[in-house]
């Protein structure tokens, strides 16, 4: 019998394009989805042969996820149900207790499940959390010197922990944690999309924090990756990076977006970011505002010499698709990108800083730059 791949979070864009995909791959008997709720979209019919797909409406807070993994003798479980927002509800309280308690529901019934071989939980780089005194680079070893106190960003912590128990309960399952940059894409729908289809966009004065993203292509290819058997001379078991090559600043993306941006001293910018919230214009949390000022890179090098999987996209290049699937700004980028450089030509060498006129796309500043004391 082949591989029967049980995949949760099948209602979102992502998750849906995973169990499409792994669908057509060789030894994969059958793919059982899961969620709360049903797809919004009718799910990916793959063209060609694929296995056969099920999918079951169940909330994993519920004991009902036992039988679907004895009922199917799953052996591959894909955990992407961990999320920034929550399907139809935003009240934040609901949101964790789905991603945390969820995912413990989870591992409770995968380590009561004899048959379950492999693991694959979907985290993020965000768990690195953003704060002044952080290193130029993140690697997967280190620990936050400013942890993440709340949010999504604090959930996918805790699950990260939850995983390491189970890893430790169950040493006979192959378990890989995968830590996503910023997922953007043309069908991208995630909390920093919805803030850069803003036309306007609000950034923090004297902040020019440098992003990383990677692009929905690579991040189903990772997925499919780490689902499958290593590759000779691979490793795709314990915790890796996941970002495309590359960093940008705030403003170049906002140049590639051509919309123009609104520097704002920090209290007016959170003060917006509630306002946003409650009026449910945006949803930019306290996280995502941190990582707006202070920024994150994280080194992917375990991806590419352990996993064995080198992005299809650099950040410019994810990015850049991105931008052109959202139309045109308010402003052409070739224009904006003239203008700014000209006015930070006028304020001198200093304010143009390290990521200056000269600097190429993928320019990486020592740190961010602050506001005068």
């Amino acid at each position: 019998m082949g591989v029967v791949v049980l995949v949760t979070g099948v209602a979102r864009r992502l998750g849906a394009r995973f169990a499409a995909e792994v669908r057509r791959r060789p030894g994969v008997d059958l793919v059982v989805g899961v969620d709360v709720q049903p797809p919004r979209l009718p799910p990916e019919e793959p063209s060609g042969p694929a296995a056969p797909y099920r999918f079951h409406q169940l909330d994993l807070r519920r004991p009902a996820l036992s039988r679907v993994l004895a009922e199917h003798r799953v052996d591959t479980v894909v955990h992407l149900s961990v999320s920034a927002t929550g399907l139809g509800s935003t009240n934040r309280s609901a949101v964790k207790e789905s991603n945390v308690i969820g995912t413990m529901q989870l591992l409770g019934a995968c380590q009561k499940a004899p048959g379950v071989r492999r693991l694959v939980v979907k985290s993020t780089t965000g768990v690195y959390g953003s704060a002044p005194r952080d290193p130029a680079v993140f690697s997967e070893r280190m620990q936050p010197k400013d942890p993440p106190g709340g949010g999504f960003a604090k959930d996918a912590a805790e699950v990260e922990g939850y995983v390491r128990g189970f890893a430790r309960r169950r040493p006979d399952v192959a378990v890989t944690v995968l830590r996503f940059a910023n997922i953007v894409g043309p069908n991208a729908d995630t909390p920093l999309s919805e803030y850069f289809a803003l036309p306007v966009l609000p950034t923090v004065l004297g902040y020019d924090p440098r992003l990383q993203f990677v692009h929905e292509d690579d991040a189903v290819a990772v997925l499919c990756r780490a689902a499958d058997e290593p590759a000779p001379g691979t490793v795709n078991t314990g915790t890796f990076n996941v970002a495309g090559e590359g960093v940008l600043l705030l403003s170049q993306c906002a140049r590639r977006l051509g919309r123009p941006t609104l520097p704002l001293l920090l209290p007016a910018v959170s003060w917006m970011a509630v306002l946003a919230r409650q009026t449910r214009l945006v949803d930019v949390s306290p996280e995502q505002l941190r990582l707006l000022t202070h920024g994150r890179v994280v080194d992917t090098a375990r991806l590419r010499d352990t996993f064995g999987y080198r992005p299809a996209f650099s950040t410019p290049e994810a990015f850049a698709d991105f931008a052109a699937a959202g139309g045109p700004g308010l402003l052409p980028p070739e224009r904006l990108a003239a203008v700014t450089d000209r006015l930070t030509a006028l304020l001198g060498p200093e304010a143009a800083g390290p990521a200056g006129p000269g600097a190429g796309p993928d320019a990486v500043p020592n740190r961010p730059r602050r506001p005068r004391s």
